[in-house]
Order: C-alpha cells, then sequence, then structure tokens
C-alpha cells in the first residue's frame, strides 16, 4: 500500500499577528518523518512507477510538496537529504513564467498581517454576501484550524466567491503591503533550487495557475496543461511526468484523469485523505495533508495503524 503525505510551509516558526498559515516548523517536520518511518519505506515518484502493473511489495511512504516555496528547499530539504528520504515538490509554472505570486498566496500573506473582520468589512464593500447559520456551522467544521471569524472568512473566499472576484478583493489589499516582484523573488524556488530539484527527479507540476482546475471547462484544462509542459520542455528539455491538482478537492479534480494523460502525465495527486492500495488509477492518488497524520495538529491515528486503519483511495473509480 502507499500513503502519500503532503507539506506547504516549512519555517522555523509562525508567529504571525494573525494566524493563517498552519504549517510546520523544521523540527516539527523532521520529527513527523522519524515517526513515519515507523510504519512503512519511504520511496520516490522514480520507483513508484515500477509498481503501475503490480501490486505494492510492501507499505511505502511518498513525501510531497506543493507550491515550490524556497523554504521547503532552505529548510526541509536538508533534513530530507540527510535521512536519506525522496520526495517531490509540485510548482505553478506561472510564478516563473509571468514572475507573479500565486492568488493563493496573496491571500495567505493579506490574511497574516489584516484582521478578518476588515478583510470581511473590505469584501462587503463590493459584494452583497453573508453567511447562513449553516454555512457558518459548515465553515466552523472545514476550517477546524481557525477561530470563527477567519474560519468564516475562508468560507466567503472560498465558496461564495469565485476566482475573479476573488482577485478583485485581493489584489489591492496585497499590493498596499507588498511588493509582487520582491515576493515572487523570496517566496518561490531560484533558478538554481529549480535546476536542482529537476536533476535530482525531486521535481513536478501543480499546473499554471493555482486554480481549482475541475471547476473550469475541459478546453481550459487542457490549456493549463499544456502551458505547464511547455515550462518544462523549454526550461528542462523534458516534459513533467507527476502532477499535483490545486486545491485538491474532489471538484477541483473532476475531469482531469483523461486530459492528464493526453498530456504525457503519469503520476496525479488529489487531496482525497486515504491509502492507496495500488496504481488502478495512478492519476488520482489520494494524500494526506502532513496535519492529518502522526504529531500534526489534526491526527487522524490516535491508536491506529497508518495503513490498515486508513481509509482507501475511491475517488477514481
Amino acid at each position: 500500500m502507499l500513503v502519500v503525505c503532503n507539506y506547504h510551509y516549512i519555517r522555523e516558526d509562525f508567529n504571525y499577528t494573525y494566524p493563517s498559515i498552519f504549517g510546520l516548523t523544521a523540527r516539527q517536520f523532521e520529527n513527523q518523518l522519524i515517526q513515519l518511518s515507523k510504519y512503512g519505506s519511504f520511496i520516490s515518484q522514480a520507483e513508484l512507477l515500477k509498481f503501475k502493473d503490480k501490486p505494492f511489495d510492501k507499505n511505502y511512504i511518498l513525501i510531497t510538496f506543493d507550491d515550490g516555496l524556497s523554504e521547503q528547499f532552505i529548510l526541509a530539504k536538508p533534513i530530507l537529504n540527510r535521512l536519506g528520504i525522496p520526495f517531490v515538490c509540485f510548482i505553478n509554472t506561472m510564478n516563473y513564467q509571468e514572475n507573479k505570486v500565486s492568488l493563493v498566496h496573496k491571500i495567505h500573506i493579506v490574511r497574516s498581517e489584516t484582521s478578518p473582520e476588515e478583510i470581511i468589512n473590505f469584501i462587503k464593500k463590493d459584494f452583497s454576501i453573508s453567511l447562513t447559520k449553516e454555512e457558518k456551522s459548515f465553515a466552523r467544521v472545514n476550517y477546524n484550524y481557525d477561530n470563527d471569524v477567519s474560519a468564516s472568512l475562508k468560507y466567503l473566499l472560498n465558496f461564495k466567491l469565485n476566482v475573479k472576484e476573488q482577485e478583485q478583493i485581493m489584489n489591492p489589499l496585497f499590493t498596499s503591503i507588498r511588493n509582487e516582484k520582491q515576493v515572487n523573488k523570496e517566496l518561490y524556488f531560484s533558478n538554481d533550487q529549480l535546476n536542482t530539484l529537476f536533476n535530482e527527479d525531486s521535481l513536478g507540476s501543480h499546473s499554471h495557475n493555482h486554480i481549482p482546475l475541475g471547476k473550469y471547462t475541459e478546453n481550459e484544462i487542457e490549456k493549463e496543461f499544456e502551458k505547464t509542459q511547455s515550462f518544462f520542455k523549454n526550461r528542462f528539455n523534458k516534459e513533467a511526468y507527476s502532477i499535483s491538482y490545486p486545491y485538491g478537492s474532489y471538484e477541483a479534480c473532476n475531469k482531469v484523469i483523461g486530459i492528464g494523460k493526453k498530456n504525457n502525465f503519469k503520476l496525479g495527486f488529489s487531496m482525497e485523505r486515504g491509502v492507496n492500495l495500488n496504481l488502478g488509477e495512478p492519476l488520482m492518488l489520494s494524500r494526506y495533508d502532513c496535519n492529518d497524520l502522526i504529531t500534526g495538529k489534526n491526527n487522524l491515528f490516535k491508536n491506529k495503524d497508518l495503513f490498515t486503519e486508513s481509509n482507501k483511495s475511491n475517488w477514481y473509480r
């Protein structure tokens, strides 16, 4: 069986005015890897492909990172190298081709420095929206790491507003506190880091833009995949063979398998919480967020075995 563990932010600390980024410190990251090692053997993306037409011979764990953040290279990679653990980092190629900051990261930066009440009031200037009691309840359950106001803000952004509307709200807030070119330079992998990761076969695609692909037309998804593969071909003379779908929800992954195959992807990762029994559909593999696993904030496996008592991958069916 295969368990995939996904990470985003790895930092020295997360001491922000307004809690909005939930990652791991380097020490927490290393401790989680050590605990995970008790349950299975770590595997690389290249080794994983060997099981496309045969069952797993034992329990494996794959370590992945989304968004291509430089801190993953600076803080996480040395730990992984020291422990001898392979991994793969998924990048949004727009960050490098257009030198822009992804909307999701603009939101995180704004939320870390601006109160949720202020952002909600800013939203209400342009949009006459509010949450029902049921929606507020759903927000608290869905965003259980946040307080009630922050959870409501996340629900407004992710469920009540589309991407264009989110940009309309967040772009002016972001530019009032940050320089986009400078943030782009500091936040994402440098050219040298990209080259190192690709040469070590530790790089994959997170699509071109950080958008929920399944909510777009098949033609728009096709263009996203073509753009990201074009970047890999122009930059490295070789296409990416693995892709992580932004947001990773069922809605965000709907319709992607066939288009992924058409664009030569061999491995694809959602955020369905579950263990993969085999590579029955290698373009819809389940992953756990690091917070869901041993030592995480929302540990789903207290007194449970990581493999035998995990949910089974099912979305591809």
